[in-house]
């Protein structure tokens, strides 16, 4: 059975056939870098790894870009509440999501840009985009112009006027129509006088408040920067471009426009797969109902990583999924009869068994995890009748193709911490240190040390051991 995916952009479930078999690309979404991710953002990660095991699987090469939004007003606005540098927010938050990621066993992409590293990508794009009648210059602006593209909206089927009905539209005087959006912003607003210059100087960073450009110092706006970086590192067309459900307007739409336009590309990417979203005992999340809930103090509270994964993979993944007590405890219970019916199987630590060719086949079927899962807990009951090593290897190799372990998990003192948490400790002392602020920093080093991790601090850089 070959591999078929639903292609948001056709709305049909279709064999996948990559541009290059010799290399599969693949682009995701990531992180904006200015808190700890919350539970919603895990599941776009825990997915696509997922997808990203497959297609090495079937594959000889796969490039998964994931990036780092790590300019953005949200940061900005987070370093000037802080009083701190953007870099020290972003390092902090970086480290801090690669470390629950990690716990969460995913796997590191291939390709990980940074926003702030491919200014000058977005700056050609944007040249190109103008030279070629999509976009305009207004009062330091540069806007992309909907009415140039025919075929703008084909992603979320949207016409003009439900675009304009759905979402947040900017109404400037600028703007030539309310749907067009930015490419380039001044560091300041030439309306009010003021803007990002302020915020960002006022939190003492180190990055320029804004970047030079034919149209001025200013910063890009978000679309762009996606439209940059996976046509810089990846190439068009994509193979596949993931994210979640919210992202399809307006994001992955201008993402289109964008690189279409200034391309004379007639494809972006070929699959575009989008998850449902994440909710909370049935609600959606949000911080005024006070189930806000973010993986580092899930990790915090003792659950497990493995079993957080195991609930985000439960429902498929175009599907909302709920995050409750009750599906964590049937993730920790169905964990636990796979890990009773290992017990007492010795396996080489290179397993080279093949996954059960049920469980491949759900997988193949558009990612359909639940029926993986089930196929999982099937094994789970013929190894413990059977206590087979072969079937054991089988099942093995079937749970790492969706980023389980299946080692059980170890009670280790409260205090003790694993190398991941000990480098994000770090980092966020590190970036306190650089604050000034010191009773943060101290802080953080008492924890370390209570922990008996030993902390070098010299010229060239921190170092740390256990003691």
């Amino acid at each position: 059975m070959s591999l078929t995916l639903y292609n948001t952009l056709t709305r049909t479930k279709q064999p996948f056939t990559p541009h290059n078999p010799e290399r599969v690309t693949l682009y995701v979404c990531g992180p904006t870098v200015y808190d700890y991710a919350h539970i919603g953002n895990a599941r776009p990660v825990v997915v696509f790894d997922t997808l990203f095991r497959v297609l090495q699987r079937l594959y000889p090469r796969v490039d998964y870009a994931r990036n780092i939004t790590d300019i953005d007003d949200k940061i900005i606005a987070a370093a000037e509440k802080n009083n701190e540098p953007i870099d020290a927010l972003t390092t902090r938050y970086t480290a801090a999501f690669h470390a629950d990621m990690a716990a969460l066993n995913a796997l590191p992409p291939t390709l990980e840009p940074r926003a702030t590293d491919h200014i000058a990508d977005m700056i050609t794009l944007i040249e190109s985009l103008i030279k070629k009648g999509f976009a305009y210059v207004a009062d330091g602006h540069v806007l992309f112009d909907v009415a140039a593209m025919p075929n703008y909206g084909s992603l979320s089927g949207r016409t003009a006027d439900d675009m304009l009905a759905g979402a947040r539209v900017e109404v400037a005087d600028y703007k030539k129509n309310p749907a067009d959006f930015v490419l380039w912003k001044p560091s300041v607003d030439t309306a009010t006088g003021q803007g990002q210059a302020k915020a960002i100087s006022q939190s003492r960073s180190p990055l320029p408040p804004a970047w030079d450009s034919p149209w001025g110092k200013g910063r890009p706006g978000w679309h762009i920067e996606c439209s940059a970086m996976s046509g810089k590192l990846l190439g068009l067309p994509l193979d596949i471009h993931g994210g979640g459900h919210d992202l399809i307007f307006p994001h992955h739409e201008n993402e289109i426009a964008q690189s279409c336009c200034a391309n004379d590309a007639p494809v972006y990417a070929n699959y575009w797969m989008h998850n449902g979203f994440v909710t909370v005992d049935g609600q959606k999340m949000s911080k005024s109902l006070g189930n806000f809930t973010t993986v580092r103090q899930l990790l915090e509270q003792g659950l497990s990583g493995e079993a957080i994964r195991y609930v985000l993979l439960m429902a498929h993944y175009r599907q909302p999924v709920d995050w409750s007590a009750k599906n964590y405890d049937q993730a920790t219970n169905n964990l636990e009869k796979i890990h009773a019916a290992l017990r007492g199987i010795e396996l080489p630590e290179n397993n080279t068994a093949e996954p059960d060719a049920a469980f491949l086949d759900a997988l193949l079927d558009d990612l359909n995890t639940p029926l993986a899962l089930m196929r999982l807990q099937q094994l789970a009951n013929t190894l413990h009748k059977s206590k087979d090593a072969t079937v054991a290897a089988t099942l093995k190799a079937s749970a790492a193709l969706v980023g389980l372990t299946l080692i059980p998990q170890q009670k280790e003192p409260t205090n003790m911490l694993d190398d991941a948490e000990i480098e994000r400790i770090i980092a966020e002392r590190i970036a306190a240190r650089k604050a000034k602020d010191f009773a943060t920093a101290d802080a953080l080093r008492k924890q370390l040390d209570e922990s008996k991790v030993i902390v070098d601090d010299a010229a060239s850089g921190t170092t740390w051991r256990r003691g």
